[in-house]
């Protein structure tokens, strides 16, 4: 048995409101940060998608080296891990910790050999060093408060800009670089700073509403760019040929401006409400006319073509936060739930698209799909179906928070803090049934039968009408997952101590006990099409493929999710092959196929 790693469908940028999200790009390929990893997908293909999981801490921020060989990312910690792009292994070049907080921006000199990391440090805001060695390479100083962006310029003599919440530019010479002067052309937070590819120009934009241009070796003769926006603008670009810039700002706008005559060449408008805010962008490609990327508060990746006025040409969404919950519906869309009530369906090649309509205001618990719907259940105190790729409405409301779902023909189980309700589309609930237990996982059978597992370690047996006919005992913990075979003969069921078991559900006795694996609490579990193999997924990071007719034996996946598994997807099963999904605290979309020997 063995597995074969497959796609991976990325994460949006992670966004926080009111703060600038640092992207960037080397040719058409975008760089962007997300919970632990950093994303580097092409624009040009997309099924080329890298997300390196090197770091312990959430990460911030990450520059392509202009060579194009290494990669600097950045964490809260004030961690940079420098590492190669080129090849699968993505090797670690060095790791430096080089300051004592958040790092909020990168740059890289023109030769690839130097870095200066800036943020919010204990002792400093900026530390300039060697990629090789992490040796000094001169100091940043010159601010009072955290800085927000740093930029060098590429060619000699070298020359570094870093903007801070202060409200001022320092410039620096180099190298060493060494502090020459302070420029207050903003009177608000400086947002962001970018040198031109020729270097004859650097740019900032801040919470002001203004744009500048200033002299790339001097930092003199500052020009504004009159009535930029009225929000603040958090992203600054240049073009590829250095006669435009692009800006992105809060008031929903993303502009073009020729730089010669300062003047608006475009200016698209990109939504209507909060999460339509723009954060960050950055120029990707060679040509100056595509390749201009802008980030929502959303997450959504904006793609604009500069000989269309109308919009976006393009959007890249995806899942943002932790996607606490998973499934998979009968013509194979993946839809995953997130921790912040975001529901994303995935196609089977990989197009992302946010289910429409009013969802959940937060965690989604449980995701459930069968032949004709998708039923999700959320801390929001509400379930809801899902049909043709949009929220039915209204709602159903529930009478406390849900903590599971499970589907079946047009209805769906939801399981509560005391008690299980059954709810059909279009109407509130059906039936209600206090429990005696606290019920902690919840499964229906293809007959109709429903499991729910129990925080005292127990399976219960219920029909239809909500009915107890019976228990099974195997389990050595709180029941966290439950799984019916397609045939309804087998369920799987696995607890907080990492444990799977089988029972025969006829019998309602185990038959197999011996799946003990994993080393921690069990989070999802899911059955093969033919009934004979399951997979397992746990917050010890690790992906188990079981074979029932073969006990002993298990294909292990191991440290498949960093930061641990919520929810795994047998996506199809053909014969001695077969294709599972997996995601949880990274929301990152991973898949893998399975290979079983004859």
């Amino acid at each position: 048995m063995s597995s074969k790693r497959l796609a991976l469908y990325p994460s949006a940028p992670n966004t926080a409101r009111g703060q600038a999200t640092k992207i960037s790009s080397h040719g058409s390929k975008v760089v962007y940060a997300n919970a632990r990893s950093i994303i580097i997908r092409d624009l040009e293909n997309d099924s080329a998608v890298t997300a390196y999981a090197g770091h312990i801490q959430p990460t911030t921020v990450a520059r392509i080296s202009p060579s194009g060989y290494y990669c600097a990312s950045a964490d809260t910690s004030g961690l940079v891990r420098i590492w190669d792009t080129v090849g699968e292994e993505n090797i670690l070049k060095g790791e430096y910790r080089v300051l004592g907080g958040r790092i909020n921006d990168l740059a890289w000199d023109g030769e690839s050999k130097r870095i200066i990391a800036v943020g919010d440090g204990r002792e400093k805001f900026g530390h300039a060093f060697m990629m090789e060695t992490g040796s000094s390479t001169g100091d940043i100083i010159g601010h009072s408060k955290p800085i927000n962006a740093v930029a060098i310029r590429h060619q000699r003599p070298f020359r570094a800009a870093t903007a801070a919440d202060d409200g001022i530019i320092a410039f620096h010479n180099g190298v060493p670089f060494k502090y020459d002067k302070t420029i207050k052309t903003h009177s608000k937070f400086v947002q962001s700073l970018c040198y031109s590819s020729s270097g004859d120009h650097f740019a900032s934009a801040g919470s002001d509403f203004k744009v500048f241009v200033y002299d790339g070796k001097t930092g003199e003769n500052a020009i504004e760019i009159p009535n930029a926006h009225t929000g603040t603008v958090y992203a600054v670009s240049w073009s590829p040929d250095n006669r435009t810039l692009l800006t992105s700002a809060a008031d929903r706008t993303v502009k073009l401006w020729d730089v010669e005559t300062q003047k608006s060449i475009i200016s698209w408008t990109v939504g209507d409400d909060i999460q339509s805010q723009q954060v960050g962008n950055t120029w990707a490609g060679k040509s100056s006319d595509t390749g201009i990327v802008s980030v929502s508060l959303s997450g959504d990746l904006n793609i604009f073509d500069k000989r269309s006025s109308s919009g976006p040409v393009k959007i890249l969404q995806g899942v943002q936060k932790a996607v606490t919950s998973a499934t998979v519906t009968s013509d194979g869309t993946y839809i995953a739930g997130s921790a912040d009530g975001r529901v994303v369906a995935f196609s089977d090649n990989g197009v992302a698209s946010v289910v429409k309509g009013e969802g959940h205001s937060n965690f989604v618990s449980g995701l459930s799909s069968t032949a004709n719907s998708v039923w999700s259940a959320g801390y929001d105190d509400h379930v809801r179906a899902i049909f043709d790729g949009a929220f039915q409405q209204p709602g159903i409301s529930t009478a406390s928070q849900p903590k599971g779902i499970a589907a079946f023909g047009d209805l769906a189980f939801v399981i509560e803090s005391d008690s299980i309700e059954i709810v059909k589309p279009g109407s509130k609930t059906i039936k209600k049934a206090l429990l005696s237990y606290d019920p902690s996982a919840i499964g229906v059978s293809s007959s109709g039968v429903v499991a729910v597992g129990g925080n005292d370690h127990q399976v219960h047996i219920l029909d239809q009408d909500l009915t107890e006919k019976g228990k099974m005992e195997g389990n050595k913990g709180p029941i966290t997952a439950i799984s019916f075979s397609p045939d309804s003969k087998l369920v799987a069921v696995g607890d907080s101590a990492g444990k799977i078991v089988v029972y025969d559900v006829a019998e309602r006795k185990a038959t197999i006990s011996r799946w003990t694996y994993h080393s921690a609490k069990i989070t999802s579990l899911s059955w093969a099409s033919d009934s004979k193999r399951l997979v397992s997924g746990s917050l010890d990071t690790h992906v188990y493929v079981w074979d029932v007719a073969r006990p002993a034996k298990n294909i292990a996946i191991k440290n498949a999710v960093p930061g641990g598994v919520n929810a795994v997807n047998w996506i199809e099963a053909n014969g001695l092959k077969g294709k599972i999904g997996a995601s949880g605290a990274d929301p990152c979309i991973r898949f893998w196929e399975v290979i079983f020997h004859a």
